[in-house]
């Protein structure tokens, strides 16, 4: 089965992909999709003036507003009805993970299957709702302190301000899950893919004008090009890297008939957590000099400018803290989202063993053991990633879009998507040899 799988992948081509109608359905409801969150993005809130706002953000453009700006495909800038995005649900779904893992009730309904996770993702919804009324009435009282960003400052404003950027982050919330189910990907992931590749051509086009300007010279450039190159094609290689644990199944009997033992593999990825652990460094680190923009530093007493010095963008500490939490995060969301000893249990209720290890206690010690280790070498590699592009920023002042984390969110999604499509032109192929082999059985009845 595995050799005609890899015969029916070397064999896809464009016309596999003409014939396969359901997949082109597929992709063009996606495209739609992200059209249409693209276009929101466009569109203001009620009440505000644009050309004061737009001021007032680049002065906060190089914290943490930047970098939610990039995941929000630049709608804060705008202040744009998605301006909240996607990221109130993705940390409401990273709370729900962190209480799984501590309360037993929620434990349990995550093992009690299909029903379990449609409770789960209902708190997941509740949650974002929570999230994003507390962020949007923040927002909306930021606005109101700003010089002639809202026209009309008060409860009217305020509400419905609220109301516009929590309904455009639960519509963004409902519009990934459709794409998730009808189109082609994870639709959150999508989203956030689709407001960071917006923002390239025109953080692409300011470089080049940087280079025109010769505020960069044309060997930076092509520096800047190959070391962006190498980046990506090692992100791809450790996103798709594997530890494979042998697993073996002892020999069973059906009635009569005596079955010989099977043997599978345990993937465990390099990098278990993803992209949340540069994510949340960076919003930790950012986070301390965006709430001193926000305020007069000249009313602070001077440790604490200096401690804001020390945390700015490109600072040693900052290098040093980033480094430090990114490998910290790395391992703890590892340990919320891959429980060694669930994996242990469900190995034993299948009658399945890693060969040199009793099943149970045992069995989820050695995972965690090689869970650990290779956990250390994500953790190096994510560090890896995310520091050079920051002390190229630093070095060069290139635009913030060239960063770690984008192009990690970038190359992620586009594997997982890509792996998809061939995932949906190999069942599509198979689909066409049944038929094929059961016209033939047909004739030869005949």
């Amino acid at each position: 089965m595995a050799s005609a799988a890899e015969q029916l992948a070397s064999n896809l081509n464009f016309a596999a992909f003409a014939k396969a109608e359901d997949l082109k359905k597929r992709i063009w409801f996606t495209l739609g999709a992200l059209l249409v969150y693209r276009l929101g993005t466009y569109i203001p809130i009620p009440g505000i003036n644009p050309e004061a706002f737009a001021q007032a953000f680049e002065q906060q453009s190089g914290g943490v507003l930047g970098m939610f700006n990039m995941f929000a495909g630049g709608a804060v800038e705008r202040m744009a009805i998605f301006a909240l995005g996607i990221m109130p649900y993705i940390s409401a779904s990273i709370i729900m993970q962190l209480m799984t893992s501590v309360i037993p009730t929620l434990e349990q309904l995550k093992k009690e299957g299909e029903q379990g996770r449609k409770v789960i993702n209902q708190y997941t919804r509740y949650g974002t709702v929570l999230l994003a009324t507390v962020q949007a009435y923040g927002i909306t009282v930021g606005l109101e302190s700003g010089t002639n960003i809202v026209a009309d400052p008060g409860w009217f404003f305020r509400i419905s301000a609220v109301i516009t950027l929590v309904g455009g982050t639960m519509f963004l919330m409902w519009l990934g899950e459709q794409i998730t189910a009808r189109g082609i990907g994870n639709g959150i992931s999508l989203i956030i893919f689709a407001g960071i590749v917006a923002g390239l051509p025109s953080a692409l086009g300011g470089t080049l004008e940087l280079g025109r300007t010769g505020a960069l010279s044309t060997g930076i450039i092509l520096a800047i090009i190959v070391l962006a190159i190498a980046l990506i094609a090692l992100i791809v290689f450790f996103e798709r890297a594997q530890r494979r644990l042998l697993i073996q199944y002892p020999k069973r009997q059906v009635g009569n008939r005596m079955f010989q033992g099977d043997t599978s593999h345990l993937p465990l990825k390099l990098n278990t957590a993803g992209v949340i652990p540069p994510i949340f460094a960076s919003s930790l680190l950012l986070l301390p000099a965006t709430l001193a923009g926000f305020s007069d530093t000249s009313t602070l007493p001077g440790w604490a400018n200096s401690i804001l010095a020390t945390l700015g963008h490109g600072q040693p500490l900052y290098m040093i803290l980033y480094a430090a939490m990114i490998a910290f995060f790395a391992f703890f969301y590892t340990a919320i989202v891959f429980n060694p000893k669930d994996t242990a249990d469900q190995l034993k209720k299948h009658s399945g063993f890693i060969p040199g290890y009793r099943p149970g206690e045992r069995t989820a010690e050695y995972i965690d053991y090689v869970l650990t280790r290779i956990t250390v070498v994500g953790a190096i590699y994510l560090v890896l990633v995310c520091l050079v592009p920051e002390f190229l920023i630093s070095a060069t002042g290139v635009p913030f879009y060239l960063g770690g984390t984008s192009l990690l969110i970038v190359v992620s999604v586009t594997l997982d998507t890509v792996s998809q499509v061939q995932g949906h032109l190999i069942a599509h192929q198979y689909e066409g040899l049944i038929k094929k082999s059961k016209l033939r059985g047909g004739k030869r009845g005949r």
